[in-house]
């Protein structure tokens, strides 16, 4: 630990002395956001699902019946779409994953993770535009919709790869 604490840089001219104790009190202040979030609503909501679906029957069956149909289309798969089973063992896996989301908690459950999900990039998004529009936020977006560096978009960085 020592080795590493004198290969760091010290601080540049015009660092004020006391940024450990701003650091200190942003972390203090991100505790407390966190504990905030603990007892939302959101995240109250997200625990009981959590628990509900871990506690459903009908869900750890499906589960177990899952986890065997991704097993068995694993094995088709090792061979390509020219495997004789390929296509009955990926519907298969489709039939176990949708009755999986017609159960009741499974369903509330995601619902709460995505609100809890979205509370959280918001969140993150603020915080983070609230020191430069620039700053990327990442997100569970598969689709994402932001431009500029390394989304596809054109942002003039001079990186070379935004378009």
């Amino acid at each position: 630990m020592a080795g590493i604490m004198q290969t760091l840089p010290t601080a540049e001219q015009g660092v004020p002395e006391s940024a450990s104790a701003d650091m200190a009190l942003l972390l203090t202040h991100a505790y407390e956001l966190g504990d905030s979030l603990i007892h939302s609503a959101y995240a109250a909501e997200y625990v009981y699902w959590k628990d509900r679906v871990s506690q459903d029957d009908e869900v750890q069956g499906l589960s177990a019946q899952f986890a065997k149909a991704k097993e068995t289309f694993a094995e088709c798969e090792r061979f390509g779409r020219f495997h004789p089973d390929y296509n009955a063992a990926l519907d298969h896996v489709y039939e176990i994953q949708r009755r999986l989301d017609d159960v009741e908690s499974v369903r509330r459950y995601k619902a709460a993770e995505n609100s809890l999900d979205e509370l959280l990039h918001d969140i993150s998004r603020t915080l983070a535009h609230a020191v430069s529009a620039t700053i990327k936020v990442p997100d569970n977006d598969p689709n994402p919709k932001a431009s500029g560096c390394g989304s596809g978009g054109s942002c003039s960085c001079g990186g070379g790869g935004c378009g």
